[in-house]
Formats: C-alpha cells, structure tokens, sequence
C-alpha cells in the first residue's frame, strides 16, 4: 500500500474514532439530559406513594437519586440562564423573568466547551435562557423539535437535551373532565396551606396525572436510548427545570418551588464517576443548577474555570460537599419582588427585601389555574384558618423553617429564640453569598438597565463603580426591625439612585413611621422618576400625601423604560390610584407602546388594571388580545 494511503486510513480512523478523556483512556462519554418542566419530586421514588412514575422510579434503581438537588430560581428563565452559564442568574443580571439582556463575552455557554471538545450537540427543543436571543444564536448543532443524537457524524460523542412541557403550569389551564382523571380528586393530600376546595382537589389530581404522561414520556426517551446501543456508553440526567406548579411552589423560594427530582445514571464503564458505592444509592449532598457546567466540565476532562460559581459534584475535579444551596428570586412576570434563600441539610432561611408586598400579588399566567382563583375566593369569604391565611397577608423580613420537620414549610422559627444562632449563621452565609457572586439584584430593574446602557449587568458589577457592600448594608439596614427613620432620610439625599431605592424602601416599610422623613421624601418624588422616586411615591401615599406621589407615578409611566412603567404600575395598583388622570395616562401608555410582545410586562399590568377598573379597552381602539 502506498504511504499515501496509509496516510488516508490513518486519517479516517482518526475522524471516526471517538475522542478519549486522557485520564481514562475511555473514549469521552455520550451525555443525555431528560429535563421536565413546573415539577417537584412528585415520584413513587422520593416516596410519593399517590405518584405514578414507573420510568423514573426504574431510572433512579438503575442510578443514584439525590435527595437535595435544587433549582437557583423557582421560576423557568432565570433558571435556565443558571444552567447554561455556570452563574448565578442574580450575578449576570438575568434574575427576573423574560429579561433579555446581554450576556457579557467573559460567560461562555456550556454548549461551546462541549463543541469545542468534540460534542454534538442538540436541544430538542427548549431555550428560554433570559439572554438577548441574538446572542444565543448557533448554540447547538441541533435545535429544535427533531434534534436529536442520532443524527451526528460518526464517530462524536454527543450530548442530547430532550424537554418535556407535559407537567407545565399550562397543563392545568385546561380542566380535564372529573370522569377523566386517573388519580382521583378524593384520594389527594393536600399541603396545609391549601384550602379544601373542590378545584383545588382537581388540580392537584390533574396535576398528578400530568406527571404520569411526563413519565411515560420520559419512559420512550430511554427505550430509544436502549434500542440504539448507546444506553452504555451514555451519563444520563434526569431533573425538573423547577417546583411546580399549584400555587406558592412555582415563582416562591420554598422547598415547593425550587427543590427538583435529580437522578443520575452512569454506565458501568464510567463507575469511576459513581458518587456512591453502587446503583440505587440516594445522595444527599447538595446540589444546585449552578454546578451543572462545571459538573459537565469534569465530567469529560476540561478544566473548570474561575468564574464559573458552582461546583463539580461529579468526576475528577469533584468538590467537598457544600454546606449550602442558594436560591433567588425577581420580579415575577408583570410583578415586582425581591428573595434569597439559603438552604442547609436541615432549614431554609428566606430574606424578603420587599416584605411590604404579599405573597398572593396577582399574577396573569398563575391566576389562569382554577385552583389559586378557588384559594382566592375562600380566603375573601373568611373560610380560610391562619396557615392557608398567609399567602395573602404580606410578608415577614426573614422566615426559616425545619424542612425535617416541617416539609411544607409553615412555621416560621425566624423569631424563636431557641434558633437564633441558626438564624444568625443562614443569615451571615446569605450576605456572604450575596456579595461574594456580586448580586445584581440590589440595583433595581429599571436603574440597572439605565446605567448598563453601554455594557452588561454582569461586567457593570465588576467595574468597579459599584460599591456593593454599601447596597447591601443600605437593604439590610431598610429591611432590619424599627431603623431609624433620619437615617433613611439621610440616604434620600444621595446621587447614588440605587442608595435612595433603598432608603426608600425601609420608610415604606415603616408607614406611618416615616413621618419625620416627609420632606425628603416630597424632594425625591418631585425631582426624579427612577426606582427610588417611584418607591417614595408609594410610600407618600401611606402618609396621605397622594398628590406629589401621582405626578410621580405619571412621569414614570411616560418614561421610555418598560421596567420603571411597569414598577410605576405596581404602585398604581397597590395604592388603588384610580382618578381619570391616572387611568388616562394608563390608556395613553398603552397606546404609545404599541405592539405587545411576550415580556411587555408593563402592559400585562396595564390590562390588570382596565379590568380592575371595568374599562373596555376596545371601547378605547386598543386590542388586547394577550
């Protein structure tokens, strides 16, 4: 044969032959990720015993089940950013739903390590990452409905995604018939919080049968896997994008919200991944989103880089087990607020940095589900005892629960003196955390995207022109029991916008309180229209002073950036601020933004208020058909 040919041969089998991990001599491992959406680990399993879920109960004794895997956000989009860049959604700026901002060029997107080492790499077929969409365009080899492995060249390893929407909130927007339901209204457990009602019996029943589909589902990803050979060469994940999906799980920093199922299948030749001694093992380390791509990155033998904020629970560079998972939450939709959790093997500690607003605000999308409408109408007809009462109450600053002992989470051991050092301890690796991933989430919305008009949230943080510590102890000190209310006038005086959010924020909180601070609070709210002001305008409300805080909110709802009109809006809402002036400026907002588009929120809170206000915007040559 010539040496030109050898050549050749040499050279096909090269191409053809997958890429190994050096440290192994293995070629790099096939990686599958099954992902379903809105859903707990409801499964036979975790010990669910009204769940049906053959598929993942059979997946979990062939693989390892961990016990304590969590969602960083309780809601889909800023999770999803969580997971395809390795950071904290609250760090880069991408905490609150649907926001399309720029991702900074130093965050790379966990598909391109996996491309660059030689992967394949499809997503049939969910994005939704809260990323500017042109900047995670090319992501995949693959994306879309018929994405799939089996398409790669030959001889690639792949990495697949297959997503399930069957368990979305949306599967209970329309009611299966009661003679349809295979898990029956009767036989349901309800969670203390949850009113006895017969909606809310249906859609937990309904609930549970979605999770049936979504198991079946889930049970022909993996006999496709079988049938094509590559089930032994191929890591296998299977989790929830987050909690789900009746009301207080989905959008709330709760166990009911961010904790996911998470099973892991390794193949025998990969047992040198095994994170415990056999098949079948439960593992209780904790584990966040936020580790998926380093976890991803050890798995096939590239190393983790610094920036990323989670840690590898899998593979060589495999950390010691956290003391902690971290949690965050936005605005949620059309609505503002402001959560961090933090959660050990034992208690959750929840900071709430807006505890003027309830738990219950209206929300859209969630208020389309029979269940919170029937939650809704037995708490205003007094039929509701002092757990199920909490939702619509507003909220405590801190709450910290036993999750051992007090699995849905309703009794809040914040003010028991018997756990104040654990308080202490959670809140102290809170802050920690907060200032450690430099938490965009203490510039408000609106001011953020003001002052990241040339750059991103994430580079903005790290600029060096934020003092974050400051913010932080500005909230801290808004947020903390009787605050001197000087002092937070104090801070309505600074040019830093954010400081008189702030400032702002703790005279609302002290209502009446706040009295003294009158005078500053009339000069912010006269003088300006960002977050602050807006925030000083709701709080010259609760002192009677309503006309200096409706020009305020007018400016704002004039102003060119959607978030301040839709923080306005909230305001308009909570303070009932219905005079013809204010429902005029509502209408002209409206019609001077045009076309709505899926994270208008500004005017989703625009239609709440015309029905508040029985307007007809039809009446008005406004089509709302959204």
């Amino acid at each position: 044969m010539r040496i030109g040919s050898l050549l050749f041969v040499s050279f096909l089998f090269c191409f053809c032959s997958p890429p190994k991990d050096p440290s192994t001599d293995l070629p790099l491992p096939n990686i599958v990720w099954i992902t379903s959406e809105d859903n707990s680990p409801f499964a036979g399993c975790y010990g669910d015993d009204f769940a049906t879920t053959p598929n993942m109960d059979k997946l979990a004794a062939e693989g390892f089940l961990y016990t304590h895997a969590y969602a960083n956000a309780p809601v889909c989009a800023p999770a999803r950013n969580t997971i395809i860049t390795g950071v904290y959604a609250n760090s880069g700026g991408h905490e609150h739903m649907r926001s399309y901002y720029d991702k900074s060029a130093s965050v790379k997107l966990y598909p391109e390590y996996l491309r660059e080492a030689g992967y394949y790499c499809t997503n049939s077929q969910k994005e939704d990452f809260n990323i500017n969409p042109e900047l995670t365009q090319n992501t995949w080899d693959d994306l879309g409905k018929d994405a799939h492995y089996k398409n790669r060249p030959e001889g690639k390893p792949f990495f697949a995604i297959f997503n399930s929407t069957v368990s979305h909130e949306s599967s209970l927007h329309t009611r299966t018939p009661l003679e349809d339901l295979r898990h029956r209204p009767e036989d349901v457990t309800l969670p203390p919080y949850h009113p006895d009602t017969p909606d809310m019996r249906h859609d937990w029943a309904q609930y549970y049968d979605k999770i049936e589909d979504m198991d079946t589902w889930m049970g022909g990803i993996l006999k496709e896997l079988e049938e094509s050979g590559e089930k032994e060469n191929t890591i296998i994940f299977y989790y929830g994008d987050h909690g789900g999906v009746l009301a207080r799980s989905k959008r709330f920093v709760y166990e009911s919200g961010t904790r996911v199922p998470f099973i892991v299948h390794i193949p025998e030749k990969y047992k040198h991944l095994y994170p415990a001694e056999a098949p079948g093992s439960t593992v209780d380390r904790l584990i966040g989103f936020v580790d998926l791509v380093p976890t991803l990155l050890s798995i096939i033998g590239i190393d983790v880089p610094d920036y990323l904020q989670g840690n590898a629970f899998l593979g060589p560079q495999k950390s010691e087990d956290p003391e902690y998972a971290y949690m965050f939450r936005g605005r949620m939709d059309e609505r503002y607020d402001m959560s961090r959790a933090v959660r050990n093997q034992k208690y959750r500690y929840i900071k709430n940095y807006m505890p003027y607003r309830i738990y219950g605000q209206y929300i859209d999308y969630l208020w389309r589900a029979p269940s919170i409408r029937s939650w809704e109408a037995a708490y205003t007809a007094g039929e509701c005892n002092a757990v199920q009462s909490i939702f619509w109450n507003i909220k405590p600053v801190e709450e910290l629960y036993d999750t051992e002992n007090d699995p849905w989470e309703v009794n809040n051991l914040a003010a028991d003196p018997a756990y104040r050092e654990v308080l202490e301890r959670m809140r102290a690796a809170n802050r920690s955390w907060i200032l450690d991933i430099q938490d965009a989430g203490f510039i408000p919305e609106a001011t953020l995207v003001d002052l990241t008009e040339n750059t991103t949230p994430y580079d903005y943080m790290r600029s060096g022109n934020v003092d974050l510590t400051q913010l932080v102890d500005a909230a801290e000190y808004a947020t903390n029991p009787n605050p001197d209310p000087q002092k937070l006038a104090d801070i309505l005086e600074s040019d830093n916008p954010t400081l008189t959010y702030w400032g702002a924020t703790g005279l609302l909180i002290l209502g009446e309180n706040a009295r003294p601070a009158m005078d500053k609070l009339k000069a912010l709210a006269s003088n300006q229209s960002h977050n602050g002001a807006i925030v000083a305008a709701e709080s010259l409300y609760v002192l009677g002073e309503k006309e200096i805080g409706k020009e305020t909110l007018l400016r704002a709802l004039n102003s060119d950036n959607p978030f301040a009109r839709g923080h306005a809006l909230n305001v308009v809402d909570n303070v009932d601020e219905n005079r013809p002036e204010m429902r005029q400026a509502v209408v002209d907002m409206v019609k001077r933004v045009g076309e709505f588009k899926s994270n208008n929120y500004d005017l989703r809170m625009a239609k709440f208020l015309f029905s508040k206000w029985d307007i007809d915007p039809k009446s008005l040559g406004i089509e709302m058909n959204w």
